[in-house]
């Protein structure tokens, strides 16, 4: 079967760069909500001394993830602000004292069996960090084993600018593996395969050298071609299986997991140390001396800019991510969260979007389209507000990877129309069921 997608720049400036740890902040904001599902419950309130790798936020419900402090100081407000998804969240502002003392609870997990492996997975308050912010722990708590014939690991890394995934196969290897064992040992998989884009040789270098030490993992190089990090569009191009529509990986009998994630585990079994801070990449046109820097969760995008160098020109775009599926932020003063893997600041021309023309019915859209979608018919039945037809497009079938809007020759706003005709199909569907009462 023929590959979609599309070719992007890489621009993977800082692929060689090792992460410098940033000093710490005057003060973060942490949000309770840096995971897909319910926000988590604040445990401590204003005044209280805190410490690093202290609970902060205790998950809220079975999907639902631990958050902790990554600094050590005192509380200074719990204070509700708008999320980039435009929910209210609660989130924790703590002042630094610069010690950085840490939580005298801090052990290594007792793990002897599944149950205890996903529990520590869970205390770790680790979620996906390549961006999916989905809590692994619930992942992981698979009701039959016997199900997961492979772990497909996700290092495409496929999105321009980000290296935080190349740095973690470059200076955490071990780890890497580290969790593979843990995975193999307590959940009793058997294959695992490591996917990585061909422009990264020294990553693909790194896993070969241990992937051939032991029998049960492969090291899949894949061609650069946008969007192999894609959950589905991954799990065909290692194993050669179809997620089907509304279905999960472990329905063709694969678990996936980020690359960064799966090295956090392995680290935090042998620490204790639960999730606190992240290296991102900073990057962009806008950036003066663009890197890889490690800094607490909460630090500000202000801050970590600052500290990282500043800019060499006005930023007009500033984005969690990178430029495909990155979310632009409206201040600079957006905390640092668990998922976020780069920040990336875009000069004026950078920034500026084309003119957009009309549709010249060319079908790029649809060949580039890694589901095949046609989102030049999407674009149509959301003008005419027609649910049953975009049902029948299956537009809730697309990523909103942006293949669509990248390769348009008109410019026009393809995954921007896609997102909305979702709300339209939702609408519909919600309708239609309730006609069925």
């Amino acid at each position: 079967m023929k590959l979609h997608g599309t070719k992007v720049p890489h621009k993977k400036n800082t692929a060689d760069f090792q992460p410098i740890r940033l000093g710490v902040p005057k003060t973060v904001t942490i949000p309770m909500s840096m995971h897909i599902g319910k926000p988590s419950k604040v445990t401590v309130k204003k005044g209280d001394a805190v410490k690093v790798g202290q609970l902060i936020g205790e998950a809220d419900g079975f999907v639902s993830s631990n958050i902790f402090s990554g600094v050590s100081g005192k509380v200074l407000r719990i204070e509700e602000k708008i999320a980039s998804n435009g929910s209210r969240i609660e989130n924790v502002v703590i002042e630094t004292d610069g010690r950085q003392d840490v939580f005298e609870g801090i052990t290594p997990p007792v793990v002897k069996d599944f149950e205890s492996f996903v529990a520590a997975v869970k205390a770790s308050g680790v979620v996906g960090l390549g961006g999916a912010g989905f809590p692994s722990f619930v992942k992981l708590s698979v009701k039959d084993l016997s199900k997961v014939e492979a772990v497909v690991i996700n290092a495409a890394e496929c999105e321009p600018y980000i290296t935080s995934d190349t740095r973690t196969m470059l200076d955490k290897s071990e780890y890497v593996f580290k969790g593979i064992d843990a995975i193999r040992k307590y959940m009793g998989v058997k294959k695992f395969i490591i996917g990585i884009e061909s422009n990264k040789p020294k990553s693909i270098a790194a896993m070969k050298k241990l992937a051939d030490e032991v029998e049960d993992v492969d090291v899949k190089v894949m061609p650069s071609l946008y969007p192999q990090g894609g959950e589905k569009v991954l799990v065909f191009n290692t194993v050669g299986r179809v997620i089907p529509k509304g279905g999960l990986p472990l329905d063709v009998g694969v678990i996936v997991i980020n690359v960064t994630t799966l090295a956090f585990v392995g680290e935090y079994l042998e620490t204790g140390m639960p999730l606190i801070e992240k290296c991102i990449t900073v990057d962009g046109s806008a950036v003066k001396d663009p890197k890889n820097v490690i800094v607490p969760i909460g630090m500000t995008m202000r801050d970590v800019f600052e500290a990282a160098g500043g800019f060499k020109s006005e930023p007009a775009k500033v984005l969690y991510g990178g430029p495909m599926m990155g979310i632009a932020v409206p201040s600079l003063d957006e905390p640092i969260l668990k998922n976020t893997n780069a920040i990336i600041a875009m000069d004026e021309k950078e920034a500026k979007l084309p003119e957009t023309t009309a549709c010249i019915n060319c079908g790029a859209c649809l060949t580039h389209c890694p589901f095949r979608l046609d989102p030049r018919a999407i674009a149509r039945a959301y003008k005419l507000n027609n649910g049953e037809e975009l049902k029948k497009l299956c537009v809730d079938l697309c990523m909103e990877c942006g293949c669509c809007a990248y390769i348009c020759p008109a410019n026009r706003p393809l995954v921007q129309t896609n997102k909305l005709a979702k709300i339209v199909l939702r609408e519909y569907l919600a309708a239609e069921k309730e006609a069925k009462k």
